[in-house]
């Protein structure tokens, strides 16, 4: 019997869990740690697949008229009751959050990334263009949120990319001045000097070692901002600067019923607010079950 001479011996193999067990396991760590976050979270998420299927889940046309059922209250017929001219308000309701979550989405997206690409330049490179960006900030920031979309959507007209733009320029002063904070603590790190001193090159640096660690910011503000987004996007329907009718969007439904007289009917009213309430609420309490699981300071306090 010969013995095995030892450099023959295979190194252990190290085993590395499927990326699919590992998001699995990162769910549930965040469940135990937030439970109420992940329960807004799954809110979220129903609103989300609603949205998406607001053609199959949507009882009636919600642009179709029934003159015959004007005003009528909420019956197991139309659930949700009907509006001035004979709508179906649930087939309304689950259309608007088709529009109102596909335009917050777009702002969102638009605004901070442009934002956060705006905050990686001016803390990277610093110096007049750091300089002139913030001020050029600060001057966005110093007007009101709804003041400034509003101001924006009627210079531009009324349309759903205009409603787009005027909400994502809102969001870019946020984006900006959280992703440079980031920034101007990251690029003294030393793998960044390291990166630097063996010849690596700006781009290489922004978008190779500075840029990914601004994911988990990026991400929390996108989440946290939707829910202001929704806001903005309802109020501007509200205030007849939104989405013009008949596309139905919360705004629009709050709108059409307070023009319905000095008292309107309580469905009409009831419904699009609750509808926006929970949407905003779930989203916001998302994104701080976010940020809490991304923050190793605040993890670490759980």
């Amino acid at each position: 019997m010969t013995a095995t001479h030892p450099g023959n011996i295979a190194p252990p193999t190290t085993f590395k869990p499927s990326r699919l067990r590992r998001m699995r396991e990162g769910f549930f760590s965040f469940v135990r740690r937030s439970p109420m976050s992940a329960f807004w979270g799954l809110v979220a998420a129903a609103i989300v697949v609603m949205a998406v299927s607001a053609p199959v889940l949507a009882p009636y046309d919600p642009l179709k008229s029934n003159f015959r059922a004007m005003t009528k209250p909420p019956n197991e017929k139309n659930w949700f009751g009907t509006d001035q001219v004979g709508r179906d308000t649930l087939s309304r309701v689950i259309h608007g959050s088709r529009t109102s979550l596909m335009v917050a989405f777009a702002a969102v997206l638009f605004g901070t990334t442009l934002g956060a690409l705006w905050g990686l330049a001016c803390g990277f490179f610093g110096g007049r263009f750091d300089l002139i960006s913030q001020r050029l900030i600060e001057f966005m920031q110093s007007f009101p949120d709804l003041i400034l979309a509003m101001a924006i959507a009627m210079a531009l007209g009324a349309g759903t990319w205009t409603v787009i733009v005027a909400i994502a320029i809102t969001r870019i002063p946020f984006g900006g001045r959280v992703i440079r904070s980031v920034v101007l603590s990251l690029k003294e790190m030393q793998y960044v000097e390291a990166a630097r001193g063996i010849g690596a090159s700006n781009r290489r640096l922004m978008f190779r070692h500075i840029l990914p660690q601004c994911v988990a910011p990026y991400l929390i503000l996108a989440t946290t901002h939707l829910g202001v987004a929704i806001v903005i996007e309802a109020s501007l329907g509200f205030l007849g600067v939104g989405i013009p009718p008949p596309s139905p969007t919360w705004g629009n439904m709050l709108s059409d019923a307070l023009n319905s007289g000095l008292v309107p009917p309580w469905w009409l009213v009831l419904f699009p607010g609750l509808a926006i309430t929970l949407t905003v609420l779930a989203f916001n309490l998302l994104g701080d079950g976010i940020r809490d699981a991304l923050d190793p300071r605040l993890r670490n306090a759980l």
